[in-house]
């Protein structure tokens, strides 16, 4: 759940630091006082694009943290005034993303999100203070938040969006990645057995081509280092007689001259001994020397074997530099080191052997992709049995939540794409066309949800619904009855029993859920969020009193002016008097008197009920 929002010089934001906590959470103000700005601040955190345009003037950077912590989201910490935020150890939702990126604090309890936007333009996102990038982040948000916004019901319209609200109310997300994993199987097979199954004539000429490519390699008999030892003594032999003169000189002035530095050491060895017969403190000195002369005149043994072994060559220097130029030929044709001319052998001899026993391999394939498509149809075909019986349980649990929310003549169901004629089938009597059936990751299965709020009128896609006001309805209804399915264990009947979660629920952001409603349709907009919050941590924005009066935690956006600067607060509501006299402002405005605050009052209290 989040934790904690920081935020540093965004828009009128100064600096603010709000704690959130399980539960409803339910931010209000006065129009412009700056509650979406809360929230786009958040988005910013959580990967979205980032323009200097919102640094606070004569700020030269904003900044936005978010904390996230790992744990079961209840309703521990209600108006109790418990803490509740301490919960029990969990595997947290975001292990398997920090592997996938080989990031540190995979188990972490604890994540930390921050965006940094400079005013030269430049912005920045690390989690846990490692650097991200913005598509890394955006994909880890989505394993922790769900905003649903005036620009956020167009994920509605995504195919797979609703496909995964059906599979989350179904319960089946185990074996949509079974079903993942055995589809991806098969279609190695089938790239496989494309590749063996080539035309005749192109196997013969790349069977030709192979063979030619590793005759040439292994007739080379190259070996791993070969290039360097060959450079080197094809180096000496062409510079044979400035290496000699080397040589001598370095072998005379070390040992053979009568005045050599080896005779010279003698000498001062002698001395030193001398010395140390008389005077303890050269005692010490006494091994380095005589260990320094022994180094100088191994070396000079070395010298004198080494010219006994120089001598003019032609031949072999000949023979060396042939050698290099095999070895560059090769390196140009096959690789730019010896060890990477040695792999791409070994893999033409792999694909060599394919391709001489393609018969064998073909056989042995055709075999393997029958299996694979047979258990991909039978796991598809189960699922999309367990699909179907959940979509029925899905339409009518929706349109009973729509019908609470105002909409009691709203039409709504899930079409299924018929895989004989490409129809696509409702959950209901009638059918209409539909986008053509085909095998894929997910399933045998295409859905798409349709609606009609209006009696009479055939329902539509998702996206040919003009009204915001009733999408965001239509949100907070499937939210709320895939929300309550939450508790349920992955691929249970949705009527079964229930149990643990198995894994965390997210956090829920809705910022226009009051779009275009009021009265008894936004109490029971209320009474769902605070149902839906039972399971998750639920942040809202809203306007309205009906709403407002079933938050866990309400808090109260203000802007004001200070030396001449505008600014934004924020306030934890935290007793009922503080409520009760937010909820008189929602509905009368300045103007509160007696009668207004004990009917917010009591709107407190049968909210409670």
């Amino acid at each position: 759940m989040l934790y904690e929002l920081h935020v540093r010089n965004y828009a009128v934001i100064d600096n603010l630091a709000v704690e959130f906590y399980p539960g409803l959470n339910l931010l209000s103000g006065e129009t412009g006082s700056g509650k979406s700005i809360i929230v786009d601040a958040l988005g910013l955190a959580l990967g979205a694009r980032a323009s200097p345009d919102i640094i606070r003037t004569g700020a030269d950077r904003a900044s936005i943290t978010a904390i996230f912590r790992c744990g079961p989201v209840t309703d521990a910490r209600r108006r109790s005034g418990s803490d509740g935020r301490t919960a029990p150890a969990s595997t947290p939702s975001w292990t398997g993303w920090f592997e996938e990126y080989g990031l540190a604090g995979a188990v972490e309890s604890e994540v930390i999100l921050r965006r940094e936007i400079q005013a030269t333009g430049k912005s920045r996102l690390l989690v846990n203070d490692q650097p991200v990038t913005a598509a890394a982040v955006r994909e880890f948000a989505r394993r922790l938040v769900e905003v649903h916004g005036q620009n956020e019901h167009v994920a509605l319209f995504s195919r797979d969006a609703q496909m995964d609200l059906l599979d989350q109310f179904a319960g089946v997300e185990s074996t949509v990645e079974d079903v993942a994993v055995l589809f991806k199987r098969r279609s190695a097979l089938e790239r496989e057995m494309e590749s063996v199954g080539q035309d005749e004539q192109g196997r013969l000429r790349a069977i030709d081509l192979l063979s030619f490519q590793l005759q040439e390699v292994e007739r080379a008999r190259l070996q791993p280092g070969e290039d360097a030892q060959v450079e080197g003594e094809r180096r000496v032999l062409a510079n044979l007689e400035k290496v000699r003169a080397a040589a001598s000189s370095a072998f005379a002035q070390l040992y053979e001259d009568e005045d050599s530095v080896c005779s010279r050491l003698a000498t001062v060895n002698r001395a030193a001994e001398e010395l140390a017969r008389y005077e303890a403190q050269f005692g010490p000195y006494l091994e380095p020397l005589a260990n320094s002369r022994a180094a100088l005149e191994d070396l000079a043994f070395f010298l004198r074997d080494y010219l006994g072994r120089l001598e003019a060559n032609p031949a072999r220097l000949e023979e060396l530099e042939d050698r290099l130029a095999l070895i560059e030929r090769l390196k140009r044709k096959y690789g730019g080191t010896i060890e990477e001319i040695l792999e791409f052998s070994e893999r033409s001899r792999n694909q060599l052997s394919g391709l001489l026993h393609a018969d064998e391999r073909r056989d042995e394939l055709a075999a393997q992709l029958e299996r694979a498509s047979a258990e991909y149809r039978k796991l598809a075909e189960e699922l999309s049995r367990k699909r179907r019986t959940a979509a029925g349980k899905f339409a009518t649990r929706v349109r009973e939540e729509l019908s609470q929310l105002g909409m009691e003549k709203t039409s709504f169901e899930v079409y299924f794409a018929d895989p004989g004629n490409g129809s696509a089938e409702p959950t209901g009597a009638t059918a209409a066309t539909g986008p053509q059936l085909i095998e894929s990751a997910r399933g045998v299965d295409q859905i798409e949800l349709r609606m009609s709020p209006n009696p009479g009128e055939e329902p539509r896609p998702l996206e040919r619904i003009a009204s915001g006001g009733e999408l965001s309805r239509l949100m907070l209804a499937l939210k709320t009855v895939v929300g309550t399915t939450r508790a349920g264990v992955a691929d249970k009947p949705v009527d079964g029993p229930a149990g643990p979660s198995p894994r965390l629920a997210p956090t829920f952001i809705f910022d226009e859920v009051d779009a275009g409603i009021g009265g008894r349709v936004a109490e029971q907009v209320g009474q769902r969020l605070k149902r839906l919050s039972r399971n998750s941590q639920v942040l809202c924005v809203t306007h309205l009193p009906q709403i407002a009066c079933f938050a866990d935690h309400h808090f109260y956006v203000e802007k004001f002016q200070r030396n001449g600067r505008t600014l934004t607060a924020v306030k934890h509501l935290e007793n009922q008097r503080d409520r009760a006299q937010e909820l008189a402002r929602m509905l009368s405005g300045s103007r509160i008197t007696d009668a207004v605050l004990k009917h917010a009052t009591d709107m407190l209290k049968q909210a409670e009920m």
